[in-house]
């Protein structure tokens, strides 16, 4: 049997792909006090940059030609960097944002730019089909309502302004799927995707009255697979490209928040995630398919569990954009400039691209509030490390409103480096914040499915057997008071707005 897999990621800003050694289960501690250490099994790991393409306001596009190029320069890298042989590695998974469109043609080639899942561009074609549907409960049909995340606006859309690419669409499949499908797999869609998509019910159906609604063609819909299906073999074209073995096989993965949060631990009710990516996520582990017209809701890899969460247009994406506004200071030299200055003295409501979960409004717009000449960028930059975390605070009063207490909460990604961020979260969650080690995020979680796949790996709970938990962010109790009052006037900041950014919004579409 191979001893080796691979996952790979395709996030909002980046390509990861990690190597694992299947073998490695069990080396990771779990629970290391303070000590820092390599995600156990990770032997070689590689990373491509993606470019977000914004051609008008509120949209959010990536081409998939460069996620092909990641895909296959950081495989190349990966074999190179480690010297496994191509022939000890069994198997490919990939992981990627959710629900990305792309339209696809009878062979599976995309037909334009990938339309992400922060993308607000049909908020028209939101607003009427809510007006048409307004009859049918989708939030217990679909587990999450309307929204600009939604797939059908997005195809009502092309419809009207791309109608070539319409008529040429033979089906619509998400961003990891076609990745594996460019590699060698048949179209088809993971659960996950299908079930945000909002095309399909809760119970795995089409959903014929918004499918009737939307005016889609249910053939266009690819058949749905769940994570750790074998696919298919890697083709004759993508193995000269890789250097891998043609046959490899090919495993369906799953959505990028899901394998983060599955890979980081989060797999008893309670436990929950931050994710600090592009996007920003929340997730916790449920026993049942708990839905609200304010969460989104994900099937848990595991057979029977389930993944209430939500997501938030702007994290890492915000932050980046501030950099490049300041004159792209490093990260490093940021944080240094905001740890001393004072909490929430300036606040910013992070809608920059409008907001998804809780809200559901694509014609929200950022804010600073609260300035005056002594202010600083370290002030400013400070107030969007903090309107992130008063985001995610948000999603934690709705879960605790629907009886989803939280009561381990680890975070990871990019963000999760910075000591002053997650300080900031658990100051703010009022919770303890255990980073993962090392935590590749979603690509480990890709390459774990991947060896389940193929039986190199025998159980869903291996997956622990690769995680370290650092020391915990502990709340500050003078600082959590602080942010106790500023949350409080961030909420009613952001209500006394939403009518102004409204109108804004009218004006410059």
């Amino acid at each position: 049997m191979s001893r080796y897999t691979i996952g790979v990621d395709i996030g909002t800003t980046g390509t990861k792909t990690v190597l694992l050694d299947t073998t490695a289960a069990g080396r990771a501690s779990g629970t290391a006090a303070g000590r820092a250490s390599n995600t156990a099994g990770i032997v070689a790991s590689a990373s491509r940059e993606t470019a977000l393409h914004s051609p008008g306001p509120g949209f959010a596009e990536a081409d998939t030609a460069q996620w092909s190029r990641n895909v296959i320069e950081s495989i190349r890298e990966v074999l190179t960097t480690s010297g496994v042989s191509p022939q000890a590695v069994g198997a490919i998974a990939t992981s990627g944002m959710v629900p990305a469109v792309i339209p696809v043609d009878d062979a599976g080639n995309a037909l334009r730019h990938a339309i992400l899942q922060n993308d607000a561009r049909a908020h028209r074609e939101v607003a009427d089909l809510h007006d048409t549907l307004s009859g049918t409960d989708l939030v217990s049909l679909t587990g999450s309502a309307l929204t600009q995340q939604s797939v059908a606006p997005t195809t009502v859309w092309l419809r009207a302004h791309e109608p070539d690419v319409y008529a040429r669409t033979a089906h619509w499949v998400g961003s990891y799927d076609w990745v594996l499908s460019a590699l060698g797999a048949p179209v088809h869609t993971e659960q996950n995707w299908a079930l945000e998509s909002g095309l399909f019910s809760i119970d795995g159906d089409t959903a014929d009255a918004v499918l009737k609604a939307a005016g889609l063609d249910p053939r266009t819909l690819a058949a749905v697979h769940r994570p750790g299906t074998r696919v298919g073999g890697l083709s004759t074209a993508a193995a000269d490209a890789t250097g891998l073995r043609a046959g490899t096989a090919l495993v369906v993965g799953g959505a990028d928040h899901v394998l983060s949060a599955y890979a980081a631990g989060v797999n008893s009710p309670g436990d929950a995630l931050v994710k600090l990516g592009g996007a920003g996520d929340i997730l916790v582990a449920s026993d049942t398919p708990v839905v609200d017209a304010r969460l989104y809701l994900d099937a848990h890899p595991v057979p029977g569990h389930w993944l209430p969460n939500g997501c938030m247009a702007t994290s890492g994406s915000l932050i980046r954009w501030f950099q490049a506004l300041v004159g792209g200071a490093p990260l490093t030299e940021l944080d240094d400039e905001a740890a001393p200055r004072s909490p929430a003295e300036i606040l910013c409501l992070p809608y920059f691209l409008g907001e998804k979960s809780p809200l559901h409004d694509p014609d929200l717009r950022g804010v600073f509030a609260g300035m005056h000449l002594g202010h600083t960028r370290a002030d400013m930059y400070r107030s969007v490390l903090e309107a992130i975390a008063f985001g995610f605070r948000h999603h934690v009063d709705v879960f605790g409103q629907i009886g989803i207490p939280l009561s381990r909460v680890m975070i990871t990604n990019g963000g999760s480096k910075s000591t002053l961020w997650k300080q900031i979260h658990a100051d703010v969650l009022g919770y303890e914040m255990h980073p993962v080690s090392g935590h590749p995020g979603a690509s480990l979680g890709a390459a774990v499915v991947a060896a389940i796949g193929i039986g190199a790996l025998d159980d869903w709970s291996d997956a622990a057997g690769f995680i370290t938990l650092e020391k915990p962010y502990v709340p500050d109790p003078v600082r959590s008071d602080i942010y106790d009052l500023a949350y409080a006037t961030w909420r009613e900041l952001s209500a006394a707005m939403t009518p102004i950014s409204h109108a804004i919004a009218r004006t410059t579409r």
